[in-house]
C-alpha cells in the first residue's frame, strides 16, 4: 500500500517541489495551502489531494488531516514547510509582526503536530519533518525575528524527538542554506523600514552582506525536495539534514566548532566593518 504524506505550504517553492517529488515516487500526497482554488499544477493528479490549510487557523489543520485520512486511509508523515522570514532591525518591527512571525513559523508547526499526533499514536508510528533553515543554526543581522523563530523550531524539534521516539514517531529537521525560490523576494517584501537614522551605517553594511549572499550558488527547490524524500525514506533516526553549498556548511561548522566569542568577533569583522569588529 502506498504511503501518504501531508505537506504544508505546498503552493510554491520547496512545498510544491516536495509534493511533486513524493507523488512521482508513488506516495499519496495531501498538498495543503492557504488558497487551493488557485492551484493548477497539482490539482487533478490521481495520488494528490489539494486542500486548504492555514497554519494560523487550527480548524483548517484539523480539516486537512481529516480529508487526507478520508481520501487515503491514513497519513504516514507530515512535512511542516509553511513559513516566511521577517526582515528588518528589531526596533522597527511591530509587535504584530513579531506575533505573526511566531504564529506561522513556530506555533503553526506546533498546532499541526498537535493535530496529527493522536492519529500517529493510534497507528503506532509516524514521521514529522520540520523545514528549518541555516538561520536556525547561526545568526545574521536584519533577521533577528526569523532567527528567533527558527532557533525555537530547532530546539522544539530536537526535544520533541526524544519524547516521541518512545512512541515510534520520528522527528527530523531539514536545514536548507538558501534556495532559488521566491522566499527571499517574499521576505524582502516584509522588510520593516521604519525610519530610524541611527541604524543607517549598520544597514549599509548589512545590505552589502545580503547582496553578497544573493550571489552564492543556491540549492534548487527540487534539490531540497530530494533531501526531504531522503529523510522520509532512509530508515534512520537521523535528526538533521543539511543542504547547501560549501560556504553554508562552513558557517554551520564554524558556529559549532569555534569558541563562542571568536565566532562572534568574526561575524562583526566580516559584516560590521564600521564597528571595527568591537561592537561599537
Amino acid at each position: 500500500m502506498s504511503k501518504t504524506i501531508l505537506i504544508t505550504g505546498a503552493s510554491s517553492g520547496i512545498g510544491k517541489a516536495a509534493a511533486l517529488h513524493f507523488a512521482a515516487h508513488g506516495w499519496n500526497v495531501v498538498a495543503t495551502m492557504r488558497s487551493p482554488e488557485k492551484e493548477t499544477d497539482l490539482a487533478g493528479l490521481e495520488n494528490m489531494l489539494v486542500t486548504r490549510l492555514d497554519v494560523q487557523s487550527p480548524e483548517t489543520i484539523d480539516a486537512s488531516i481529516a480529508a487526507g485520512i478520508a481520501r487515503f486511509g491514513a497519513i504516514d508523515a507530515v512535512v511542516n514547510n509553511a513559513g516566511y522570514g521577517q526582515y528588518g532591525v528589531f526596533e522597527a518591527i511591530t509587535p504584530e509582526q513579531v506575533q505573526t512571525q511566531f504564529d506561522v513559523n513556530v506555533f503553526g508547526v506546533m498546532n499541526t503536530i498537535r493535530a496529527i499526533l493522536p492519529h500517529f499514536r493510534e497507528r503506532g508510528e509516524g514521521m514529522i519533518i520540520n523545514i528549518s533553515s541555516g538561520a536556525g543554526r547561526f545568526t545574521l543581522p536584519l533577521i533577528s525575528l526569523y532567527n528567533a523563530s527558527k532557533f525555537a523550531l530547532e530546539g522544539f524539534s530536537e526535544a520533541l524527538s526524544f519524547e516521541l521516539a518512545a512512541l515510534n514517531i520520528t522527528v527530523k529537521i531539514v536545514e536548507p542554506g538558501g534556495t532559488t525560490t521566491n522566499f527571499i523576494k517574499t521576505s524582502e517584501e516584509r522588510f520593516s523600514a521604519k525610519p530610524l537614522p541611527e541604524y543607517d551605517a549598520f544597514l549599509g553594511a548589512a545590505f552589502k552582506m545580503f547582496d553578497n549572499l544573493k550571489g552564492m550558488q543556491l540549492a534548487t527547490a527540487e534539490q531540497v525536495a530530494e533531501t526531504i524524500y531522503q529523510a522520509a525514506t532512509d530508515g534512520t533516526d537521523t535528526l538533521r539534514y543539511l543542504i547547501g553549498n560549501e560556504d553554508f556548511k562552513r558557517r554551520v561548522e564554524n558556529r559549532l566548532s569555534l569558541p563562542d566569542q571568536t565566532y562572534i568577533e568574526s561575524i562583526k569583522a566580516a559584516y560590521l566593518p564600521f564597528m571595527g569588529g568591537k561592537g561599537g
